[in-house]
């Protein structure tokens, strides 16, 4: 048995995701780190969020919501399915559950309610406590299989599309997206805002509004475009094919490929290779 990693150690946006009048949208599953802060609005298919998240717009949950506790949300909560709310969170605007309702005290709505089916108020434990207890136990009973078909529900491990998760402590708005752990972007994004992290890997044909600022190696794949400086302080930059950087580039080492377009100053202290040569999918040989 091989149980998927922890989903929460680093910043990951799955293929297609976009950022769209201030709103953070995946088809996928979003999760969110205790103690984060995203000022978008988030639109995906099951929304999970740690405790003390806040939330500065909106939240669509096409599926299920599950917020832990003291978290806030500056505007309406809408679940196509259930919702699970810990103690002490505030909704700035109304909460509309398609499904069943597990509400902890003093959990405050500006707005109001309204639930489709049955409303349990209470004091719930807080979701990712529980559901690691429970991984526990059947780790610990010898139920292999059971704690992988878990996981599998969780993550949804059978759907192509990975789920977007930021990490704990982790800061997303349109200003900066700010992690202390790597950073992973698909291909097809469109995403406003500086990206900083401990390294940074562009997908194929995204667009970035911002520049990109790392500790560690920055990589941009084949067709994608960065509207901003490309900054490392120990790592190498490399700049696939058709790839376009309109700002500058600092870092240790750079790998600019013959077809990679650099529109302002290159600062490197160590070496540089241009015209390095790619496989198709952009990456170098």
């Amino acid at each position: 048995m091989s149980l998927r990693p922890d989903p929460l150690s680093a910043l990951s946006i799955p293929d297609g995701t976009v950022v769209e009048e201030h709103d953070l949208v995946t088809d996928g599953d979003v999760f969110v780190g205790a103690q984060s802060t995203v000022e978008f609005g988030i639109r995906g298919r099951n929304v999970v969020a740690g405790e003390r998240v806040r939330f500065g717009g909106h939240i669509e949950a096409e599926g299920d919501c599950r917020l832990d506790t003291w978290c806030s949300v500056a505007d309406n909560v809408l679940v196509g399915g259930d919702a699970y709310l810990g103690e002490r969170i505030e909704i700035d605007g109304k909460l509309v559950v398609g499904g069943d309702l597990d509400i902890g005290d003093d959990v405050q709505i500006a707005e109001g309610f309204e639930a489709s089916g049955w409303i349990v108020i209470r004091n719930p434990m807080p979701t990712i406590v529980f559901l690691f207890m429970y991984l526990t136990h059947l780790l610990r009973m010898g139920e292999d299989d059971a704690a992988e078909e878990l996981v599998e529900e969780l993550f949804d491990e059978d759907e192509e599309r990975e789920p977007l998760t930021i990490p704990t402590g982790g800061t997303v708005s349109d200003d900066a997206w700010r992690v202390s752990t790597p950073a992973t972007i698909g291909r097809d994004c469109r995403l406003h805002g500086n990206v900083r992290a401990e390294s940074i890997t562009v997908g194929e044909d995204t667009e970035i509004f911002g520049s990109l600022r790392a500790r560690d190696d920055i990589e941009i794949a084949a067709g994608a475009v960065v509207h901003g400086d490309v900054t490392t302080r120990s790592g190498t930059v490399t700049v696939a094919a058709e790839a376009r950087i309109w700002g500058d580039i600092s870092c240790e080492h750079l790998d600019l490929a013959r077809d990679g377009v650099v529109d302002g100053t290159i600062r490197a202290r160590g070496e540089v290779h241009t015209g390095l040569s790619t496989d198709p999918d952009g990456s170098p040989q």
